[in-house]
């Protein structure tokens, strides 16, 4: 069975801004979507505008992997979505990938459980994503080094928890490292940071972006074998001596 994905996005900046619909005239959500749909998944886009932001109990109950980017509206997002979601990654192992400025999104915070602040520069400048383990999953198929002629700067302090695993790192030529590729456990789910993404550049049109897109979903969608957590009353298994209180 094809890995189910729901690619959202706010979708505020394509309908706002004339340089970034230029760049994304059908949103960043189908840029994102379109290489998913190339490699075989099963792909379907939400965006915030929608009823319930488009991830109601049904459509995330037939999600495999959920793929996050937000930037001007992180505080439009109701709770009760955010703690939809939350819940299925953690008990049931939805998969989580959260894109560029998403890391301050509600949903993303609330797994990490610290500020996800991080220092910031958007002047075009280029960037190196330096491939830290490549024998990880999600860099199969890239060369050591990714290179992007013009992004928005994310530097450290990244205040967020230690990554399981830290798939990349990022230099910026204007002065700056950055963690990227952040990969983390989270209950029965899996949840992978990756910083690159800025609206006014094509970043989503790049071909090893894609690719690392593409295999993110491979290495965060649950297994077969994950079995959701049960909470509540549980009867004994076996018979029970009487209890006198």
């Amino acid at each position: 069975m094809s890995i189910r994905v729901t690619v959202w996005n706010e979708f505020r900046h394509e309908r706002r801004n004339p340089r970034v619909a230029q760049i994304y005239p059908s949103g960043i959500h189908e840029a994102i979507a379109a290489p998913l749909r190339a490699a075989g998944y099963q792909v379907r886009t939400a965006t915030l505008d929608e009823p319930e932001h488009g991830l109601s109990r049904e459509v995330l109950a037939e999600t495999d992997v959920l793929t996050w980017w937000g930037h001007m509206a992180h505080g439009e997002v109701q709770d009760e979505i955010v703690a939809r979601v939350q819940e299925r990654v953690v008990r049931d192992g939805m998969g989580l990938i959260v894109l560029h400025s998403g890391h301050f999104s509600k949903i993303f915070k609330r797994l990490m459980g610290t500020s996800c602040n991080l220092k910031w520069r958007e002047a075009g400048e280029k960037e190196r994503i330096w491939v830290l383990e490549p024998g990880h999953p999600i860099a199969r198929g890239l060369p050591e080094c990714i290179e992007l002629e013009h992004v928005e700067m994310y530097g450290e302090r990244f205040d967020i928890p230690a990554p399981d695993q830290l798939v990349f790192c990022s230099w910026f030529q204007g002065g700056a490292s950055f963690h990227n590729g952040c990969c983390y456990q989270r209950g029965q789910g899996r949840v992978f940071y990756f910083r690159p993404g800025h609206e006014t550049f094509p970043i989503y049109h790049q071909p090893l972006v894609q690719r690392v897109l593409v295999n993110a979903v491979a290495w965060a969608a649950p297994s077969p074998e994950t079995t959701p957590v049960q909470f509540g009353n549980r009867p004994p298994l076996e018979a029970l001596p009487a209890h006198r209180a």
